[in-house]
């Protein structure tokens, strides 16, 4: 791969909603560029950014994909993402280090809501951004529609540098209203539109649009206005450098329109790209923390500069091993050097670099600042991680992913796939942000977080495949615990006889309940001697195990204080043992005098849902005994936050999918235990001896 300047790069994002046609907009531009000899299709084996078995079989993306594509002087990084919530792992990463994003929609399906989450990252990132329009070969196609939804839902000004000419499948090419010239395609062809003459049937649409396009240009710019009302026109450079100036500060959003399923269209987006979306070298200066001082320092692209770096996805080659993808912000990498990991303090030997086309690997001499590249086999680096120079570099902030909504206990089938699972595990995790294993303290289940159902059922296929681990999946177990409402005073003894030294433990405890979160005390009122002190430690830590499983169904019993008041002992029978059995049977005696009661854990919840669907969620969560906190609005979705418990939202995301129609989205951490409610106790119990009874067989 030749080498570019900074001015000449490109670094995009594809974003969108699941279903606008990202990966097939992303294979027709590859087509285009020379990247691929055939139009690749997603769901079969010609996609090059859709190569994943997983997405082969599913027929949709589930990871982002890299690609280099070099066409006429132009170099483009492109990051293809997924748009399925279950998989929307790494699209802040691919924002992250983009200059710029182009916005697939569907033509028959308009704005919906990954479209709406995808624009608010890149507004948070101050991203300029493009808007393509796909599926125009549908029947169902509808332009005006979308604008409308843009100017409402994103408060932008988006403007059409095209008129369709044709609709339905009779749709065939397009007329650019800048360079207003017709561009007939041929169907699934290469992409290369042909310059005809604009036909009869949309000269008037053309002359409207037209119009439209040189009116909101002009509102672009304070200057431009007063020339256009004064003229009743701008002049071909007053529009040229209005528009240009529109895009660069984000008042215009250029709006495509094509059909990446034809390839008809694929020109003009790319030359969009080229001519609105910045070079590097245009974009703000990056902030770091200097690692000298812990200052905020600004990084400029600078190619000559001191090397600094993201990384913004890791990938799990099964053959290749580990691949570390990362965006340069200035200095330069060369094959063969050492980096120093910020995040981890220690240095990393590069050996290798290479850019990626897919799953394929392109040999790289160097990576300047502004371009994107890969290495392989990095020891400790992950996603998220600066790679800079040792003492005197800067550490970037992390990439934020979003947070985990849905676990599942997962069981290892033979011992063979146990002894596997946890580097297995730990190979995804480093692969995906949004994958979280831990080990529960107290249930002992092997707990996997992901985005939804259907992102679990892939981590479960590809430990398989693969790793070669299988492995049972059912929901985690619930926390339960166990506590007092009442108080007693009961004797714990322990006599034992048997010929020989005995085992004698006598002792006298008062059981009360702490406030809750209160966790255990033990208290020390034995005077005078009744039991000697070097045998008190054992009583409490008879106590202590014995609170490790409750009476009513084995959970562990918190918010418990325990004194130890009076008791007796033998000068030769009586030994820490016995104390520690005895202090065990008296609490596990006095207990069932307290009232023992289930407790269970709450979770907070935040659910943003458009306005629409407010009333169905707060109903639903009612009926999963939620306790409504509030209602915030903003813009056009609603954040619903409650108290809800964990054993009611076992399954909320694929629950909060159906009642929303897939556009509600939802975070959720521990708040604080609570009392079972009593009709609800007795079910658990019976569970839970159920439970014990089947480990015993």
């Amino acid at each position: 791969m030749k080498s570019y300047k900074v001015e000449q790069i490109r670094n995009v994002a594809f974003v969108g909603h699941a279903g606008a046609g990202k990966t097939s907009v992303v294979e027709s531009l590859l087509y285009l560029s020379g990247v691929s000899d055939r139009l690749g299709k997603v769901g079969d084996n010609s996609s090059i950014m859709d190569y994943d078995p997983d997405e082969v079989r599913r027929g949709h993306s589930i990871n982002a994909s890299f690609a280099v594509s070099e066409w006429q002087k132009y170099k483009f990084n492109i990051l293809d993402t997924p748009g399925n919530g279950n998989f929307i792992a790494d699209t802040p990463g691919c924002i992250r280090v983009s200059d710029g994003v182009v916005v697939v929609i569907a033509a028959d399906a308009g704005i919906q809501f990954y479209t709406e989450k995808v624009w608010q990252w890149a507004d948070e990132s101050s991203l300029k951004r493009i808007v393509f329009i796909n599926k125009m070969d549908s029947e169902h196609a509808s332009i005006q529609p979308i604008l409308e939804s843009l100017k409402k839902k994103f408060k932008a000004q988006p403007f059409l540098l095209h008129v369709p000419v044709g609709s339905g499948d009779k749709f065939s090419g397009v007329v650019d209203l800048v360079e207003n010239k017709y561009y007939a395609y041929e169907k699934d062809g290469k992409g290369s539109g042909t310059v005809s003459d604009i036909p009869s049937e949309v000269k008037d649409a053309v002359e409207n649009r037209r119009a439209e396009l040189v009116e909101a240009v002009a509102e672009s710019d304070d200057e431009l206005i007063e020339s256009y009302l004064d003229k009743g026109e701008l002049t071909d450079e007053e529009f040229d450098l209005g528009l240009k100036k529109g895009v660069e500060s984000g008042q215009l959003v250029p709006v495509i329109l094509g059909s990446a399923l034809h390839n008809i269209g694929t020109d003009r987006l790319m030359k969009a790209i080229a001519d609105f979306l910045p070079s590097p070298e245009q974009c703000p200066a990056q902030l770091g923390k200097s690692l000298n001082s812990d200052e905020v320092v600004e990084v400029t692209f600078d190619s000559n500069g001191m090397f600094s770096s993201l990384v913004f996805k890791t990938i799990a080659d099964p053959y290749a091993g580990k691949l570390t993808l990362f965006r340069v912000y200035s200095g330069s990498l060369k094959p063969d050097s050492t980096v120093y990991n910020a995040n981890h303090e220690t240095e990393e030997r590069v050996g290798q670099l290479f850019a990626m086309q897919g799953k394929k690997q392109v040999p790289m001499t160097e990576i300047i600042a502004g371009d994107m590249g890969t290495v392989a086999k990095l020891k400790v680096t992950s996603t998220g991680d600066t790679l800079t120079v040792k003492g005197k570099g800067v550490q970037f902030d992390p990439i934020v992913f979003p947070t985990p909504v849905l676990a599942r206990a997962i069981i290892p089938k033979t011992r063979a796939d146990e002894e596997k699972i946890s580097i297995s595990l730990h190979r995804l995790v480093e692969e995906d942000p949004t994958l979280k294993v831990e080990r529960n303290a107290q249930t002992h289940e092997l707990l996997v977080s992901g985005m939804g159902t259907e992102h679990l059922d892939v981590i479960i296929e590809r430990l398989k495949r693969r790793f070669g681990v299988d492995v049972d999946v059912k929901p985690p177990k619930v926390p339960y615990l166990e506590t007092l409402r009442g108080k007693t005073k009961v004797q714990g003894k322990h006599k034992k006889q048997s010929g020989g030294r005995g085992q004698f433990g006598d002792t006298w405890l008062e059981i009360s309940p702490l406030p809750r979160g209160g966790g255990f005390e033990f208290e020390n009122r034995i005077v005078g001697g009744a039991i000697p002190k070097t045998y008190i430690p054992a009583v409490e830590k008879g106590v202590h195990e014995a609170m490790a499983h409750g009476v009513l169904a084995n959970y562990p019993m918190v918010d418990v204080k325990v004194a130890l008041y009076d008791g007796s002992y033998h000068n030769v029978d009586s030994s820490e043992l016995a104390f520690k059995i005895a202090g065990s049977i008296g609490f596990k005696k006095g207990v069932l005098e307290c009232k023992p009661i289930l407790l269970e854990p709450v979770m907070t919840m935040e659910v943003v849902v458009p306005s629409e669907f407010v009333g169905d969620v707060i109903g639903d969560l009612n009926s999963k005994r939620g306790k409504i906190l509030g209602v915030d609005a903003n813009d056009d979705n609603q954040n619903v936050r409650a108290h809800v418990p964990m054993a009611s939202i076992l399954n909320y995301a694929a629950e909060l999918r159906s009642v929303t129609s897939g556009r509600g989205i939802f975070v959720m951490e521990f708040d604080h235990y609570d009392v079972v409610p009593e009709h609800l106790t007795a079910k658990i119990i019976e569970e839970a001896k159920q439970e014990a009874k089947k480990e015993e067989d």
